[in-house]
């Protein structure tokens, strides 16, 4: 039988560990109004936060829905009040351990020390040692997830019943917010009424992104034991399977298919195909060969149409140097891990406009003319893909800096 752990309740409830919680919840985002009319008097908050679930009163308060584009998707997401978002982080931080350490090495979202850059080195480390690929992926995944069934699966590990309380007061006050984005499925067995069923995490959750690597635990479980698939990578709900024949992928599609109706979820049967792995796998906004990494073709596009906004902001006075600075870099460190040295430097080969400083706020005016610190000056070195757009002559460190090309 699987350890179960009670008596966990109290810890989530503590003082001392609702202000790590908090520290935790407005880490990068102490700038926005709501965050920081908690911080202003966190202290009473956080009494009152405690009192509730000691009390066992606390009750979710309501979502605020906006949607975002990425990569030409559309997503809804719902973002909880920041009080809710500091419980969520008490509670991941009682009960993830206990499941972390059932999850399978090769589940890389949401989880410490993974993530999708290292999803793509393992990925590509399959592709050389296999044939073959099989690319599958969830339908409309976290509408469809059913909170039945993942109340089960926490169930087995999770005894006390105060916190699965908590849990299922945190499931329903997010049930309906992506009600509209889930299209019906009937399963075998099913009468009329199941399309009643609670269902739908919340984009954006501390909490959904834990969840959802404990629903799909036992498809990863199922793929790895029952299967006997050695090469296998899920990123949330992508999974890739590699093999060295053709008829043992096309069977395990089917029984993957099958299985995943067992906890309520179904693929996209028309994108699982096996392929080669020579052609390259469409993976996390990447294509994986065996022996290199190139960035999908829309990404790049997308990049291309954000730099020429920065820079006709620049050329406005809208923007300082410093802004641009600070978003490319972000996407530096990822078009990095691949192949992408030629590409980084086609695209910021054009040097930034000149600058209409009479449109520069006086507050942004004064903060440009400061000279840097030299703590600051010495910070980091200015790869050779950006001194094109800063135009500021390479320092010999970064003269010498290496790259895959």
């Amino acid at each position: 039988m699987p350890t179960t752990y009670r008596h966990l309740y109290a810890q989530i409830y503590s003082f001392e560990h609702l202000l790590a919680a908090y520290r935790r919840a407005r880490r990068g985002k102490r700038s926005r109004p709501d965050v920081a009319a908690f911080e202003f008097r966190y202290e009473d908050e956080l009494l009152q936060l405690r009192d509730e679930l000691r009390d066992g009163v606390y009750q979710p308060g309501p979502y605020r829905r906006f949607a975002v584009t990425e990569n030409g998707k559309r997503r809804v997401i719902s973002a909880a009040p920041f009080r809710d978002r500091v419980v969520h982080h008490a509670l991941c931080a009682i009960i993830e351990p206990l499941f972390e350490r059932r999850f399978i090495f090769d589940s890389y979202a949401s989880r410490p020390g993974k993530g999708s850059h290292a999803a793509l080195r393992r990925a590509q480390h399959f592709a050389r040692g296999h044939r073959y690929a099989l690319q599958l992926d969830v339908r409309e995944f976290f509408p469809s997830i059913d909170h039945s069934i993942l109340r089960g699966i926490l169930a087995r590990h999770i005894a006390d019943p105060r916190i699965l309380d908590l849990i299922e007061r945190i499931l329903a006050g997010g049930a309906s917010e992506l009600r509209d984005t889930y299209t019906p499925v009937y399963f075998p067995g099913d009468d009329l009424f199941a399309i009643s069923r609670p269902r739908g995490l919340p984009i954006g959750n501390q909490t959904s992104q834990f969840w959802a690597n404990c629903l799909l635990h036992p498809l990863d479980m199922f793929i790895k034991q029952e299967l006997g698939c050695r090469g296998y990578v899920r990123y949330c709900d992508d999974l890739l399977l590699f093999a060295n024949d053709t008829p043992t992928l096309h069977r395990w599609r089917a029984q993957v298919i099958a299985f995943a109706a067992t906890l309520r979820l179904t693929l996209h049967e028309g994108r699982a195909q096996v392929v080669p792995v020579e052609t390259g796998l469409p993976f996390l906004g990447w294509r994986v060969y065996p022996y290199r990494l190139r960035l999908k073709r829309r990404n790049v596009l997308a990049f291309a149409r954000r730099y020429r906004r920065m820079r006709a902001r620049y050329a406005a006075g809208r923007c300082t140097l410093a802004d641009i600075d600070t978003r490319i870099q972000g996407w530096l460190g990822h078009a990095r891990q691949g192949h992408t040295l030629a590409l980084r430097r086609s695209l910021l080969r054009k040097l930034l406009p000149k600058q209409q400083k009479n449109k520069i706020p006086s507050e942004r005016r004064a903060y440009q003319s400061r000279p840097p610190s030299p703590a600051a000056a010495g910070a980091r070195t200015i790869p050779s893909e950006q001194r094109a757009y800063q135009s500021r002559p390479p320092s010999p460190a970064a003269a010498g800096e290496g790259d895959r090309g």
